[in-house]
């Protein structure tokens, strides 16, 4: 056999399991996407509407990070909790809070700590958190239509427009803005009413309100307020100028773009175990010490309860005892009152003998005069 022979050979050979290689690659290509998209949820258009109606007249700013946050359901009822504790601290005493407690929640979390309100009303409905952040992981242009649309019937019916608060733009997609670009409000509104055509007489003025805002200064920067936006003709979000890219693919595995210092628990776990679980149970820990301490307060404030309860009990018997005795006083000064009566006649009986002895002595002088 040639030379020339052998190299065929051996060259036939590499490509037969060169081939045979890349049609297995391929094979698993083929078979893990399935498996990847397969517990993806999927949502109807008419689902997405109704599940962002709540939040989709929030300004664009805060609309961005209620969607990255609600990605980490898991996570939004305990920073609830937290940002219940200290509704105290607004500005740097609460960045500062933040910061300094290393709480072990992904910085979307907490960027709405500030923000009570909203992560109460997302800790509150929780399936409902839960399928924003599917829908945001899985379908993110499809939940940005959806709030374009409710967006367009609420300010087709007269309720978006702006105000002192917001500022309503135009064009082919509808911005909200906040009218302070460090103050970032948060709309109430009942999805029925700003969605639907309104009844005559009806005043749509009143239909949204503004009662509670925050002033987010540069201490709120390194969780990407100030540098959070919604480009909504790519209907991309973007926080900290960097786009979220999180969706259902990589959500175990995206690094988010934030410059808050934040260190993921599996990270600790890993390479600092015995830290890492001090930190990422140090908030918790702390929540307990607060129950037990709202918990001995709630006691102190039923026993003292208690006690004034049984102070009043006491009173009301010593009033009723005190009525009693009155009662038997004047019972007493009755009785003396008919002894005096008694010692009085016992005295005009007295008088009577007396007078009779007087007729008698007279009686007796008249027998010696007629003697």
């Amino acid at each position: 056999m040639s030379v020339r022979q052998i190299c065929n050979r051996e060259q036939g050979a590499t490509g037969k399991i060169f081939g045979i290689v890349l049609a297995a690659f391929v094979m698993c290509c083929v078979l893990s996407a399935p498996a990847m998209a397969q517990g993806a949820p999927y949502f109807a258009p008419q689902q997405l509407d109704r599940m962002v109606s709540r939040i989709a007249l929030y300004p664009d700013p805060l609309l961005a990070q209620t969607l990255a946050a609600a990605t980490f359901p898991d996570q939004v009822s305990d920073a609830s909790y937290w940002a219940d504790e200290h509704h105290g601290l607004t500005g740097n005493e609460l960045a500062g809070a933040i910061e300094g407690d290393q709480l072990p929640w992904d910085p979307s979390v907490q960027a709405l700590l500030p923000f009570p309100a909203v992560l109460h009303m997302m800790a509150s409905d929780m399936n409902w958190t839960n399928d924003l952040g599917n829908a945001f992981l899985g379908q993110q242009q499809d939940v940005m239509y959806a709030v374009q649309r409710m967006r367009q019937r609420a300010r087709d019916y007269g309720y978006l427009r702006t105000g002192p608060q917001i500022i309503v733009g135009g064009g082919p997609y509808i911005t909200i803005l906040p009218a302070r670009a460090d103050y970032v409000v948060v709309p109430y509104y009942d999805p029925v009413v700003v969605y639907a055509r309104p009844r005559p007489g009806f005043f749509i003025g009143g239909a949204i309100g503004f009662r509670f805002g925050v002033v987010l200064g540069a201490s709120y920067r390194p969780w990407g307020w100030g540098y959070n936006r919604i480009a909504w003709d790519r209907r991309v979000v973007f926080i900290n100028n960097a786009p979220w890219q999180r969706t259902w693919v990589n959500r175990h595995e995206y690094h988010h773009p934030y410059t808050v210092h934040y260190y993921p628990e599996h990270h600790y776990v890993r390479e600092h175990e015995n830290h890492g679980h001090e930190v990422a149970y140090r908030a918790h820990e702390r929540n307990e010490e607060r129950r037990e301490v709202r918990h001995e307060e709630h006691a102190r404030e039923e026993r003292h309860e208690e006690r004034h309860e049984e102070h009043a009990r006491v009173e009301d018997h010593g009033h009723e005892v005190h009525g009693h005795d009155v009662v038997h006083e004047n019972h007493g000064h009755e009785d003396h009152g008919h002894d005096n009566g008694k010692h009085e006649t016992h005295g005009n009986d007295k008088g009577h003998d007396k007078h009779d002895d007087r007729d008698r002595g007279d009686k007796g002088d008249k027998g010696d005069h007629h003697r």
